[in-house]
Protein backbone atom coordinates (compact mmCIF):
# COMPACT_ATOMS: atom_id res chain seq x y z
CA UNK A 1 0.00 0.00 0.00
CA UNK A 2 1.16 3.21 -0.59
CA UNK A 3 2.24 5.96 1.96
CA UNK A 4 -0.24 8.69 2.09
CA UNK A 5 1.72 12.55 1.61
CA UNK A 6 3.16 13.11 5.14
CA UNK A 7 2.18 15.94 6.93
CA UNK A 8 4.88 18.90 8.49
CA UNK A 9 4.12 17.97 12.10
CA UNK A 10 4.29 14.19 11.10
CA UNK A 11 7.70 14.38 9.46
CA UNK A 12 8.82 16.77 12.51
CA UNK A 13 7.81 13.44 14.93
CA UNK A 14 9.46 11.23 12.56
CA UNK A 15 13.38 13.78 13.09
CA UNK A 16 12.72 13.16 16.31
CA UNK A 17 11.88 9.85 16.26
CA UNK A 18 15.19 9.34 14.08
CA UNK A 19 17.26 11.25 17.11
CA UNK A 20 16.00 9.35 19.68
CA UNK A 21 17.21 5.88 17.78
CA UNK A 22 20.55 7.62 17.34
CA UNK A 23 20.35 9.27 13.96
CA UNK A 24 21.86 12.96 14.44
CA UNK A 25 20.62 16.34 12.44
CA UNK A 26 24.23 16.53 11.06
CA UNK A 27 24.30 13.56 9.24
CA UNK A 28 20.43 13.89 8.04
CA UNK A 29 21.34 17.34 7.06
CA UNK A 30 24.27 16.35 5.19
CA UNK A 31 22.90 13.58 3.59
CA UNK A 32 20.15 15.82 2.34
CA UNK A 33 22.54 18.43 1.02
CA UNK A 34 24.32 15.24 -1.09
CA UNK A 35 20.60 14.37 -2.55
CA UNK A 36 19.81 18.01 -3.50
CA UNK A 37 23.44 18.04 -4.95
CA UNK A 38 23.24 15.07 -6.89
CA UNK A 39 19.89 16.35 -8.32
CA UNK A 40 20.55 19.67 -9.50
CA UNK A 41 24.17 18.15 -10.87
CA UNK A 42 22.16 15.90 -13.32
CA UNK A 43 19.68 19.04 -14.20
CA UNK A 44 22.66 21.28 -15.78
CA UNK A 45 25.33 20.54 -18.38
CA UNK A 46 28.01 20.73 -16.69
CA UNK A 47 30.27 23.37 -13.83
CA UNK A 48 31.13 25.51 -16.26
CA UNK A 49 27.11 26.28 -15.65
CA UNK A 50 25.71 28.62 -12.95
CA UNK A 51 24.11 27.69 -9.89
CA UNK A 52 22.23 29.99 -7.56
CA UNK A 53 21.50 29.05 -3.97
CA UNK A 54 18.39 30.87 -1.93
CA UNK A 55 18.77 29.79 1.79
CA UNK A 56 16.40 30.74 4.28
CA UNK A 57 17.57 30.87 8.23
CA UNK A 58 16.31 27.46 9.12
CA UNK A 59 17.80 24.14 8.66
CA UNK A 60 16.00 23.97 4.98
CA UNK A 61 18.85 26.24 4.50
CA UNK A 62 21.10 24.07 6.18
CA UNK A 63 20.34 21.65 3.23
CA UNK A 64 21.05 23.93 0.92
CA UNK A 65 24.39 25.07 2.27
CA UNK A 66 25.26 21.26 2.64
CA UNK A 67 24.08 21.09 -0.98
CA UNK A 68 26.82 23.75 -1.95
CA UNK A 69 29.36 22.15 -0.32
CA UNK A 70 28.85 19.00 -2.41
CA UNK A 71 28.78 21.02 -5.77
CA UNK A 72 31.97 22.49 -5.11
CA UNK A 73 33.57 19.26 -4.66
CA UNK A 74 32.67 18.35 -8.02
CA UNK A 75 33.89 21.25 -9.47
CA UNK A 76 30.75 23.59 -9.94
CA UNK A 77 30.97 26.91 -8.08
CA UNK A 78 27.31 27.80 -6.64
CA UNK A 79 26.72 31.26 -5.28
CA UNK A 80 24.16 31.57 -2.43
CA UNK A 81 21.86 34.49 -0.93
CA UNK A 82 21.13 34.69 2.56
CA UNK A 83 17.94 36.04 3.15
CA UNK A 84 18.59 37.10 6.80
CA UNK A 85 22.16 37.95 8.39
CA UNK A 86 24.14 34.34 9.16
CA UNK A 87 23.98 35.49 12.89
CA UNK A 88 19.82 34.76 12.42
CA UNK A 89 20.99 30.96 11.07
CA UNK A 90 19.01 29.06 13.72
CA UNK A 91 20.18 25.92 14.04
CA UNK A 92 23.36 24.36 15.34
CA UNK A 93 23.39 21.99 11.80
CA UNK A 94 22.76 24.79 9.37
CA UNK A 95 25.15 27.01 10.85
CA UNK A 96 28.00 24.50 10.83
CA UNK A 97 26.96 23.94 7.24
CA UNK A 98 26.90 27.31 6.62
CA UNK A 99 30.71 27.98 8.18
CA UNK A 100 31.54 25.21 6.25
CA UNK A 101 31.48 26.98 2.82
CA UNK A 102 31.39 30.30 3.99
CA UNK A 103 35.29 30.93 3.53
CA UNK A 104 35.29 29.53 -0.01
CA UNK A 105 31.57 31.26 -1.53
CA UNK A 106 29.82 33.91 -3.09
CA UNK A 107 27.84 34.86 -0.39
CA UNK A 108 25.50 37.72 -0.28
CA UNK A 109 22.43 39.03 1.72
CA UNK A 110 19.66 39.87 0.79
CA UNK A 111 17.28 39.18 -1.60
CA UNK A 112 18.12 38.96 -5.00
CA UNK A 113 16.60 40.85 -7.97
CA UNK A 114 15.06 39.09 -10.37
CA UNK A 115 17.68 40.57 -13.61
CA UNK A 116 20.58 38.70 -11.18
CA UNK A 117 19.40 35.48 -11.62
CA UNK A 118 18.59 35.23 -15.03
CA UNK A 119 22.05 34.40 -16.32
CA UNK A 120 21.78 31.15 -14.10
CA UNK A 121 21.24 28.18 -15.42
CA UNK A 122 19.33 26.59 -11.98
CA UNK A 123 17.93 27.92 -8.75
CA UNK A 124 18.11 25.88 -5.74
CA UNK A 125 14.99 26.90 -3.59
CA UNK A 126 15.89 26.11 0.06
CA UNK A 127 14.26 28.98 1.84
CA UNK A 128 11.30 26.97 4.16
CA UNK A 129 10.71 23.47 4.41
CA UNK A 130 7.68 21.38 6.28
CA UNK A 131 7.93 23.99 9.40
CA UNK A 132 6.59 27.05 7.22
CA UNK A 133 3.10 27.47 7.85
CA UNK A 134 0.38 29.59 5.93
CA UNK A 135 2.03 32.51 3.68
CA UNK A 136 5.86 33.48 3.81
CA UNK A 137 6.54 36.60 5.62
CA UNK A 138 8.98 39.04 4.30
CA UNK A 139 11.88 38.96 3.37
CA UNK A 140 11.22 35.08 2.31
CA UNK A 141 8.10 36.35 0.94
CA UNK A 142 10.11 39.02 -1.42
CA UNK A 143 12.54 36.25 -2.67
CA UNK A 144 9.37 34.04 -3.69
CA UNK A 145 8.09 36.46 -5.32
CA UNK A 146 11.23 37.02 -7.39
CA UNK A 147 11.21 33.50 -8.06
CA UNK A 148 7.72 33.83 -9.15
CA UNK A 149 8.90 35.78 -11.95
CA UNK A 150 12.20 34.45 -13.13
CA UNK A 151 12.27 32.28 -15.93
CA UNK A 152 15.59 30.24 -14.97
CA UNK A 153 14.44 26.78 -13.70
CA UNK A 154 13.87 26.42 -10.25
CA UNK A 155 14.49 23.05 -7.77
CA UNK A 156 13.19 22.97 -4.58
CA UNK A 157 14.81 21.41 -1.71
CA UNK A 158 11.57 19.12 0.53
CA UNK A 159 9.11 21.07 -0.94
CA UNK A 160 8.33 23.99 -2.32
CA UNK A 161 8.54 27.14 -0.19
CA UNK A 162 5.23 28.66 0.31
CA UNK A 163 3.23 25.75 -0.59
CA UNK A 164 -0.23 25.52 -0.15
CA UNK A 165 -0.40 29.49 0.33
CA UNK A 166 -1.03 31.90 -2.66
CA UNK A 167 2.46 32.90 -2.63
CA UNK A 168 4.33 29.64 -3.34
CA UNK A 169 7.33 28.82 -5.65
CA UNK A 170 6.16 27.29 -8.85
CA UNK A 171 9.45 24.72 -9.16
CA UNK A 172 10.04 22.57 -12.53
CA UNK A 173 11.52 19.81 -9.69
CA UNK A 174 11.57 19.24 -5.77
CA UNK A 175 13.60 17.25 -4.24
CA UNK A 176 11.54 15.32 -1.46
CA UNK A 177 13.36 14.27 1.49
CA UNK A 178 12.71 10.71 2.19
CA UNK A 179 8.92 10.88 1.49
CA UNK A 180 6.24 13.12 -0.45
CA UNK A 181 4.59 15.62 1.61
CA UNK A 182 1.19 16.96 1.98
CA UNK A 183 -0.07 19.46 -0.87
CA UNK A 184 2.64 18.41 -3.22
CA UNK A 185 1.55 17.58 -6.77
CA UNK A 186 2.93 17.96 -10.10
CA UNK A 187 1.02 21.12 -10.38
CA UNK A 188 2.47 22.68 -7.05
CA UNK A 189 5.91 20.76 -7.15
CA UNK A 190 6.70 19.95 -10.49
CA UNK A 191 8.59 16.58 -10.90
CA UNK A 192 9.13 15.20 -7.80
CA UNK A 193 11.95 13.09 -7.35
CA UNK A 194 12.15 11.42 -3.45
CA UNK A 195 15.06 10.50 -2.06
CA UNK A 196 16.24 8.97 1.50
CA UNK A 197 18.47 10.18 3.66
CA UNK A 198 19.15 7.85 6.05
CA UNK A 199 15.98 8.14 8.39
CA UNK A 200 15.57 4.61 10.22
CA UNK A 201 12.40 2.61 8.85
CA UNK A 202 11.32 2.67 12.83
CA UNK A 203 11.32 6.06 13.19
CA UNK A 204 8.53 5.79 10.88
CA UNK A 205 6.95 2.81 11.63
CA UNK A 206 7.03 2.66 15.39
CA UNK A 207 5.95 5.13 18.15
CA UNK A 208 8.77 7.27 19.84
CA UNK A 209 8.85 10.51 22.02
CA UNK A 210 8.74 12.26 18.57
CA UNK A 211 4.90 11.69 18.89
CA UNK A 212 4.51 14.25 21.90
CA UNK A 213 4.19 16.98 19.20
CA UNK A 214 0.94 15.85 19.02
CA UNK A 215 0.25 16.71 22.58
CA UNK A 216 -1.94 20.07 22.97
CA UNK A 217 -0.10 22.81 24.81
CA UNK A 218 -2.18 25.97 25.09
CA UNK A 219 -0.89 29.08 22.95
CA UNK A 220 -1.28 31.61 25.56
CA UNK A 221 -3.73 33.02 27.52
CA UNK A 222 -6.36 33.39 25.26
CA UNK A 223 -6.55 29.45 25.47
CA UNK A 224 -7.47 27.53 28.62
CA UNK A 225 -4.62 25.81 29.64
CA UNK A 226 -6.65 22.75 30.06
CA UNK A 227 -9.82 21.68 28.07
CA UNK A 228 -11.27 18.20 27.28
CA UNK A 229 -14.34 16.95 28.89
CA UNK A 230 -14.36 13.25 29.10
CA UNK A 231 -17.63 10.97 29.95
CA UNK A 232 -16.24 7.66 31.31
CA UNK A 233 -19.46 4.94 31.21
CA UNK A 234 -17.67 1.61 32.98
CA UNK A 235 -18.04 -0.40 35.92
CA UNK A 236 -20.98 -2.56 37.95
CA UNK A 237 -19.41 -6.41 38.62
CA UNK A 238 -15.39 -4.44 38.51
CA UNK A 239 -15.85 -0.74 39.83
CA UNK A 240 -12.27 0.12 40.31
CA UNK A 241 -11.56 0.07 36.14
CA UNK A 242 -13.54 3.19 35.41
CA UNK A 243 -12.07 4.81 38.59
CA UNK A 244 -8.51 4.18 36.98
CA UNK A 245 -10.04 5.36 33.42
CA UNK A 246 -10.76 9.05 34.96
CA UNK A 247 -7.78 9.36 37.04
CA UNK A 248 -5.74 8.27 33.93
CA UNK A 249 -7.66 11.44 32.14
CA UNK A 250 -7.36 14.63 34.63
CA UNK A 251 -3.45 12.83 35.09
CA UNK A 252 -3.13 13.57 31.25
CA UNK A 253 -4.09 17.01 31.09
CA UNK A 254 -8.00 16.96 30.47
CA UNK A 255 -10.12 19.70 32.22
CA UNK A 256 -12.74 17.23 33.65
CA UNK A 257 -13.40 13.30 34.31
CA UNK A 258 -16.83 12.66 35.10
CA UNK A 259 -18.06 8.71 35.96
CA UNK A 260 -21.39 7.45 34.83
CA UNK A 261 -21.95 4.21 36.90
CA UNK A 262 -24.21 1.56 38.25
CA UNK A 263 -25.39 2.60 41.61
CA UNK A 264 -23.88 0.46 44.39
CA UNK A 265 -20.18 1.32 42.05
CA UNK A 266 -20.91 4.40 42.08
CA UNK A 267 -20.22 5.69 45.67
CA UNK A 268 -16.96 3.24 45.34
CA UNK A 269 -15.44 5.19 43.30
CA UNK A 270 -16.62 8.52 44.49
CA UNK A 271 -14.55 7.26 47.21
CA UNK A 272 -11.84 7.08 45.35
CA UNK A 273 -11.12 10.16 44.88
CA UNK A 274 -12.49 13.85 45.06
CA UNK A 275 -10.97 14.75 42.07
CA UNK A 276 -13.88 12.36 39.73
CA UNK A 277 -17.45 13.52 39.44
CA UNK A 278 -19.85 10.18 39.34
CA UNK A 279 -23.11 9.98 38.46
CA UNK A 280 -24.91 6.77 39.39
CA UNK A 281 -27.24 4.94 37.10
CA UNK A 282 -29.76 2.34 37.70
CA UNK A 283 -29.20 -0.58 39.93
CA UNK A 284 -26.20 -3.32 40.02
CA UNK A 285 -25.18 -3.43 36.48
CA UNK A 286 -25.76 -1.89 33.46
CA UNK A 287 -29.42 -2.74 31.34
CA UNK A 288 -30.82 -1.47 28.50
CA UNK A 289 -33.32 0.37 30.24
CA UNK A 290 -29.86 2.76 31.55
CA UNK A 291 -29.54 3.66 28.01
CA UNK A 292 -31.57 6.62 27.66
CA UNK A 293 -29.92 8.01 30.99
CA UNK A 294 -26.50 8.21 29.74
CA UNK A 295 -27.50 9.70 26.62
CA UNK A 296 -29.18 12.24 28.33
CA UNK A 297 -26.43 13.01 30.87
CA UNK A 298 -24.43 13.23 27.40
CA UNK A 299 -26.68 15.87 26.18
CA UNK A 300 -27.11 17.75 28.94
CA UNK A 301 -23.04 18.31 30.01
CA UNK A 302 -20.81 19.01 27.25
CA UNK A 303 -18.72 15.96 26.36
CA UNK A 304 -15.48 15.94 23.73
CA UNK A 305 -15.03 12.09 23.98
CA UNK A 306 -16.59 9.31 25.53
CA UNK A 307 -14.76 5.83 26.93
CA UNK A 308 -17.25 2.99 27.76
CA UNK A 309 -16.69 -0.70 28.42
CA UNK A 310 -14.03 -1.23 31.47
CA UNK A 311 -15.37 -2.85 34.10
CA UNK A 312 -18.86 -2.96 32.92
CA UNK A 313 -18.96 -7.20 32.88
CA UNK A 314 -20.26 -9.31 30.48
CA UNK A 315 -24.09 -10.19 31.99
CA UNK A 316 -26.50 -10.61 28.86
CA UNK A 317 -28.24 -7.62 29.93
CA UNK A 318 -25.45 -5.75 30.37
CA UNK A 319 -23.72 -6.80 26.53
CA UNK A 320 -27.00 -5.76 25.36
CA UNK A 321 -27.36 -2.41 27.00
CA UNK A 322 -23.76 -1.86 25.63
CA UNK A 323 -25.28 -2.83 21.71
CA UNK A 324 -27.64 -0.50 22.14
CA UNK A 325 -25.05 2.33 23.52
CA UNK A 326 -22.52 1.97 21.18
CA UNK A 327 -25.56 2.17 18.05
CA UNK A 328 -26.48 5.51 19.56
CA UNK A 329 -22.95 6.46 19.89
CA UNK A 330 -21.33 5.94 16.92
CA UNK A 331 -23.91 8.79 15.25
CA UNK A 332 -22.86 11.22 17.67
CA UNK A 333 -20.25 13.76 16.69
CA UNK A 334 -18.31 12.90 19.82
CA UNK A 335 -15.24 11.09 20.22
CA UNK A 336 -15.18 7.59 21.75
CA UNK A 337 -13.06 5.03 23.22
CA UNK A 338 -14.41 1.09 22.53
CA UNK A 339 -12.56 -0.93 25.67
CA UNK A 340 -12.86 -4.08 27.49
CA UNK A 341 -15.99 -5.54 28.00
CA UNK A 342 -18.14 -3.17 25.45
CA UNK A 343 -16.03 -4.47 22.45
CA UNK A 344 -17.82 -7.56 21.72
CA UNK A 345 -20.90 -4.90 20.76
CA UNK A 346 -18.50 -2.82 18.88
CA UNK A 347 -16.84 -5.65 16.68
CA UNK A 348 -20.78 -7.24 15.73
CA UNK A 349 -22.40 -3.75 15.09
CA UNK A 350 -23.50 -4.25 11.68
CA UNK A 351 -25.22 -1.29 9.50
CA UNK A 352 -25.40 2.16 10.40
CA UNK A 353 -22.22 2.77 8.27
CA UNK A 354 -18.78 3.68 10.51
CA UNK A 355 -18.77 6.04 13.71
CA UNK A 356 -19.52 10.20 12.61
CA UNK A 357 -16.54 11.17 15.07
CA UNK A 358 -13.03 9.09 15.83
CA UNK A 359 -13.62 5.78 17.40
CA UNK A 360 -10.55 4.16 19.01
CA UNK A 361 -10.83 0.62 19.78
CA UNK A 362 -8.80 -1.05 22.58
CA UNK A 363 -8.31 -4.75 22.91
CA UNK A 364 -6.21 -6.51 24.39
CA UNK A 365 -4.74 -9.83 22.08
CA UNK A 366 -7.61 -12.36 23.81
CA UNK A 367 -10.28 -9.25 23.17
CA UNK A 368 -8.52 -9.15 19.63
CA UNK A 369 -8.73 -12.61 18.84
CA UNK A 370 -11.87 -13.58 19.80
CA UNK A 371 -13.66 -9.95 19.05
CA UNK A 372 -12.42 -9.67 15.86
CA UNK A 373 -9.82 -12.36 14.06
CA UNK A 374 -8.70 -15.38 15.13
CA UNK A 375 -4.46 -15.12 14.09
CA UNK A 376 -2.86 -16.75 17.65
CA UNK A 377 -0.22 -18.63 14.74
CA UNK A 378 0.57 -15.73 12.95
CA UNK A 379 3.69 -13.21 12.51
CA UNK A 380 2.86 -9.89 14.02
CA UNK A 381 3.54 -8.42 10.34
CA UNK A 382 0.30 -10.23 9.19
CA UNK A 383 -1.55 -9.53 12.34
CA UNK A 384 -0.68 -5.63 11.78
CA UNK A 385 -2.74 -6.46 8.24
CA UNK A 386 -5.19 -7.71 9.22
CA UNK A 387 -5.70 -5.39 12.12
CA UNK A 388 -5.35 -2.47 8.99
CA UNK A 389 -8.01 -4.62 6.83
CA UNK A 390 -10.66 -4.63 10.26
CA UNK A 391 -9.87 -1.23 10.91
CA UNK A 392 -10.96 -0.25 7.78
CA UNK A 393 -14.01 -2.15 7.28
CA UNK A 394 -15.19 -1.13 10.62
CA UNK A 395 -14.39 2.83 10.10
CA UNK A 396 -12.54 2.29 13.51
CA UNK A 397 -8.79 2.85 15.10
CA UNK A 398 -7.44 -0.06 16.47
CA UNK A 399 -4.99 0.00 19.28
CA UNK A 400 -4.19 -3.74 19.71
CA UNK A 401 -2.30 -4.02 22.75
CA UNK A 402 0.37 -6.86 23.08
CA UNK A 403 4.10 -7.77 23.53
CA UNK A 404 3.62 -5.24 20.58
CA UNK A 405 0.90 -3.44 20.29
CA UNK A 406 -0.65 -2.84 16.59
CA UNK A 407 -2.44 0.88 15.76
CA UNK A 408 -3.77 1.65 12.73
CA UNK A 409 -6.66 3.48 11.05
CA UNK A 410 -7.08 1.23 8.07
CA UNK A 411 -4.62 3.15 5.94
CA UNK A 412 -1.76 3.70 8.10
CA UNK A 413 -0.41 1.29 10.82
CA UNK A 414 2.44 1.40 13.25
CA UNK A 415 3.77 -0.67 16.41
CA UNK A 416 4.53 0.48 19.73
CA UNK A 417 7.11 -1.34 21.38
CA UNK A 418 7.64 1.05 24.21
CA UNK A 419 6.26 -0.60 27.36
CA UNK A 420 7.39 -3.28 29.47
CA UNK A 421 6.21 -6.55 30.74
CA UNK A 422 5.27 -5.52 34.35
CA UNK A 423 2.33 -3.62 32.64
CA UNK A 424 0.23 -6.90 32.45
CA UNK A 425 -1.11 -5.93 35.85
CA UNK A 426 -5.12 -5.33 35.42
CA UNK A 427 -5.72 -1.68 35.21
CA UNK A 428 -3.20 -1.15 32.87
CA UNK A 429 -5.69 -1.04 30.09
CA UNK A 430 -8.14 1.26 31.45
CA UNK A 431 -5.40 3.69 32.08
CA UNK A 432 -4.45 4.00 28.62
CA UNK A 433 -8.36 3.96 27.40
CA UNK A 434 -8.49 7.13 29.39
CA UNK A 435 -5.58 8.81 28.36
CA UNK A 436 -6.39 8.14 24.45
CA UNK A 437 -10.29 9.84 25.41
CA UNK A 438 -8.06 12.56 27.16
CA UNK A 439 -6.33 13.32 24.34
CA UNK A 440 -9.05 13.29 21.76
CA UNK A 441 -11.25 15.39 23.95
CA UNK A 442 -8.52 17.77 23.28
CA UNK A 443 -9.04 17.47 19.49
CA UNK A 444 -5.78 15.43 19.11
CA UNK A 445 -6.75 12.79 15.77
CA UNK A 446 -7.84 8.97 16.14
CA UNK A 447 -4.77 7.74 15.32
CA UNK A 448 -2.51 9.96 16.65
CA UNK A 449 -4.19 9.73 20.15
CA UNK A 450 -3.82 6.27 20.12
CA UNK A 451 -0.47 6.27 18.83
CA UNK A 452 0.64 8.79 21.78
CA UNK A 453 -0.94 7.19 24.08
CA UNK A 454 0.21 3.95 23.92
CA UNK A 455 3.69 5.15 24.14
CA UNK A 456 3.28 7.64 26.78
CA UNK A 457 1.75 5.40 29.47
CA UNK A 458 4.66 2.57 27.77
CA UNK A 459 6.83 5.25 29.22
CA UNK A 460 5.33 6.26 32.52
CA UNK A 461 5.31 2.45 32.84
CA UNK A 462 9.11 2.02 32.30
CA UNK A 463 9.49 4.74 34.58
CA UNK A 464 7.24 3.23 37.71
CA UNK A 465 9.14 0.02 37.09
CA UNK A 466 12.44 1.41 37.94
CA UNK A 467 11.07 2.46 41.15
CA UNK A 468 8.46 -0.08 41.91
CA UNK A 469 9.83 -3.34 40.32
CA UNK A 470 7.46 -6.40 39.54
CA UNK A 471 5.29 -4.81 42.32
CA UNK A 472 4.30 -1.96 39.97
CA UNK A 473 0.22 -1.19 39.78
CA UNK A 474 -1.58 0.56 36.98
CA UNK A 475 -1.76 3.71 39.88
CA UNK A 476 1.73 3.48 39.86
CA UNK A 477 1.79 4.16 36.40
CA UNK A 478 -1.34 7.15 36.55
CA UNK A 479 1.19 9.03 38.70
CA UNK A 480 4.35 8.63 36.39
CA UNK A 481 2.37 10.12 33.93
CA UNK A 482 3.44 13.77 34.57
CA UNK A 483 6.76 13.36 34.66
CA UNK A 484 6.48 11.41 31.42
CA UNK A 485 4.82 13.77 30.04
CA UNK A 486 7.37 16.35 31.19
CA UNK A 487 10.31 14.53 29.65
CA UNK A 488 8.37 13.44 26.48
CA UNK A 489 7.90 17.54 25.82
CA UNK A 490 11.78 18.71 26.72
CA UNK A 491 12.38 16.36 23.82
CA UNK A 492 10.78 18.17 21.29
CA UNK A 493 10.80 21.22 19.54
CA UNK A 494 7.76 22.90 18.96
Amino acid sequence: MEAPPQSARETRVIEANAVALGASIDTLMENAGRAVAEEAARRVKGPSEGIAVLAGPGNNGGDGFAAVHYLKQWGFSPDVWLTSPASEIRSSPARRCYERISATTRLRVGVPRAEELDGYALIIDALLGTGQHGEPRPPIRDAVLVLRDCRVPILSVDEPTGLGSAVAVRPRWTVALESVKEGMTPETSGEILVRPIGIPAAASHETGPGLFLYFPVAAGRARSPRTGRVLVIGGGPFPGAPALAGLAVLRSGAERAVIAAPQPAAGYIQSYSPTLIVHGVGTDRFQPSDVASLLRLLEREHFDAVVVGMGVGRAPETEAAMGELLAKLRTRPTALVVDADALGALATARGGGPPVAPCVATPNRHEFDSHFLNLSETLADSRLEAARRIAQERGVVLLAKDDVDLLTDGTRGFLNRHHHPAMTVGGTGDVLAGVVGSLLARGVEGLDAARLAAFWVGDAGLRAFGTRSWGLTALDVIDELPAALREGLSRVER
